[in-house]
């Protein structure tokens, strides 16, 4: 009895399991795709430091200034479903190495596209916030070919007709608030400084970066050499001017989406965006500042991904 019992279970068994392991495979492949990874690339001698997830078509996310590649986690895992994300923190921002020179926006760029192309990636769609929209311009003017669609993210373009205006904007101070002696007055004061920024540039401050977001970007910053590395964008700002202005010449064949705040760039984002591609949709949010994604999650996101 037990003897002609049991072989038939085990066969029962391995059918089951048999049947049961390609439907385990995959869904432990969907898994993976949607696990975020945190890597580092050395990239012409700096470290780069990125995040990453999914599969499919290249998406890469630049952040802003008062921010690192963290300010991407909320949609990372929507965005990987369909597409491979790489998330790098600019060069000295964040976990990224702190170049001796180049950090300026076209500098970043060609790093940010080494670190691209050493993944084995040809081709991606560049989208850039604040600073980092002005990286994701400058990689989009340089590698026209490898660069399939770009997203600005409410900031300006240096050297684009506009610029000035907001940047001699005396309400824009932290442009120019660089150097030993404001690196002396923040330091020990970094949530002081930086929650000026999330506060006074958004539409409503209670919408605006949380609290536990702003305690790590404060702790990144604060780091030894990183203010003096963040502020050296800031520092590149006439030096872009002239590089955006020769770069602009040509015009973006790609689509070109600009995503602004009503109360912050949107409007001027939009007209520049016009003018340096042939391609170009111009979404403005009503009632919302600067930090569009923390403040307007769902129309951004919803934007985004109807157009990538």
């Amino acid at each position: 009895m037990i003897a002609t019992r049991y072989p038939r279970l085990s066969s029962a068994w391995l059918t089951m399991v048999l049947l049961v392991m390609p439907a385990l495979s995959a869904a432990q492949g969907a898994a993976d795709s949607d696990t975020l990874s945190s890597r580092t690339a050395d990239v012409g001698g700096v470290t780069l430091h990125y995040l990453t997830a999914g599969h499919g078509p290249a998406v890469v996310l630049l952040h802003g200034y008062a921010q690192t590649s963290r300010m991407w986690r909320p949609i990372i895992p929507l965005l990987a479903r369909k597409f491979t994300v790489i998330a790098p923190d600019l060069p000295g921002i964040g976990d990224s190495g702190i170049p001796r020179d180049g950090l300026d926006m076209k500098t970043a760029a060609i790093r940010v596209h080494d670190l691209v192309r050493s993944l084995g990636i040809q081709q991606a769609r560049v989208v850039g916030h604040d600073i980092g929209l002005m990286v994701a311009y400058a990689y989009a003017a340089q590698f026209p070919a490898e660069t399939e669609k770009l997203v600005l993210m409410d900031a300006f373009l240096p050297g684009v007709a506009g610029w000035e205006r907001v940047y001699n904007d005396p309400t824009k101070w932290h442009f120019r608030f660089t150097g030993p002696t404001p690196e002396a007055l923040v330091q020990g004061r970094e949530r002081t400084y930086f929650d000026y920024f999330w506060d006074a540039f958004a539409a409503d401050k209670t919408r605006s970066i949380p609290d536990a977001d702003r305690a790590a970007y404060v702790a990144a910053y604060a780091r030894p050499g990183r203010m003096r590395a963040g502020w050296a964008y800031f520092e590149s700002f006439t030096k872009t001017a002239g590089d955006f202005a020769d770069l602009s010449r040509t015009k973006l064949s790609m689509p070109v989406l600009a995503i602004g705040g009503q109360r912050a760039n949107g409007a001027v984002l939009g007209q520049q965006a016009r003018i340096v591609a042939t391609n170009a949709t111009v979404v403005v949010l009503s009632d919302t500042g600067h930090w569009v994604l923390d403040e307007r999650p769902k129309e951004t996101t919803d934007a985004l991904m109807k157009f990538l």
